[in-house]
């Protein structure tokens, strides 16, 4: 069978973990990755860097398929111009769901997301477009999250929690179940959230709030 070839729009670390992901899923053949000028020629894992964010006009009269690449540690906006750049090319974002992942066939998965190894999403989860769901997190039952988030390894989002447009989740933390994260939210590593936070909130050490 012939695989949509895949390009990534990044070419850093979290392209690494990204393309392990889509190698075991084996839906997609990665065609190359798009970096910065200095990243030009070079290879990632073994895969070539053929352009920048300046050649995709280019690349997308070659390419049908684009996956954002690049990783998001507290803010979104780079993703989110990535993801708009390439829907505004024609490109169609891939969802990568890993296969030692869990997803439930209740829960809906969004365009240019990614489910990275031992994550569970279970019934009744919705998730957005281009969305990071990392390693060994916890998205449970209808848990609502927007367009646009990093829900970072092992962090655990119990059920109903939603969580809004543009928001990041630290490795390790916990959402009780029922809260309100607003948009462009930032949680910080191993923090409890047991109350509704609004739009903007940064939340980061550890304790409890």
């Amino acid at each position: 069978m012939i695989r949509p070839r895949l390009i990534l729009l990044g070419a850093g670390g979290h392209a690494h973990a990204c393309m392990d992901v889509i190698e075991q899923q084996s839906k997609y053949e990665i065609a190359g990755l798009v970096g910065t000028p200095n990243e030009i020629n070079s290879r990632t894992l073994g895969y070539p860097v053929i352009g920048t964010d300046n050649d995709l006009l280019e690349l997308a009269k070659s390419y049908q398929y684009a996956l954002v690449t690049v990783g998001q540690i507290g803010v979104a906006m780079n993703r989110i111009r990535l993801y708009h750049l390439a829907t505004e090319l024609g490109f169609k974002l891939a969802t990568i769901i890993s296969p030692i992942s869990y997803v439930s066939c209740h829960a809906v998965i969004g365009a240019g997301t990614i489910v990275m190894h031992g994550a569970i999403i279970n019934a009744g989860a919705r998730l957005g477009d281009n969305c990071i769901v990392n390693t060994k997190a916890l998205v449970e039952h209808d848990t609502l999250i927007e367009d646009h988030c990093h829900i970072s390894t092992g962090a655990v989002l119990n059920g109903g929690v939603r969580l809004g447009a543009g928001s990041f989740v630290g490795s390790g933390s916990t959402i009780k179940e029922g809260v309100t994260i607003g948009k462009s939210c930032v949680v910080g590593m191993g923090v409890a959230v047991r109350r509704d936070q609004s739009d903007g909130s940064i939340y980061v050490g550890t304790g409890t709030r």
